[in-house]
């Protein structure tokens, strides 16, 4: 798995219990979301061009 994938999943997830266990009130806790949609696009875009 790439770093963007990790990265989608971990703050995915950190999304998820912002908004169902922890009751985070505001609009911060949807830049969780944006972020990892980001990182998901950019997984898909560089695809597997990048050799580490």
């Amino acid at each position: 798995m790439s770093i963007f994938a990790i990265l989608f999943v971990v703050l995915l997830v950190a999304w998820l219990l912002g908004l169902g266990v922890f009751h985070v009130a505001g609009g911060l806790i949807h830049l969780l979301f944006i972020f990892a949609v980001i990182s998901l696009i950019v997984h898909f875009v560089s695809g597997k061009s990048s050799s580490a």
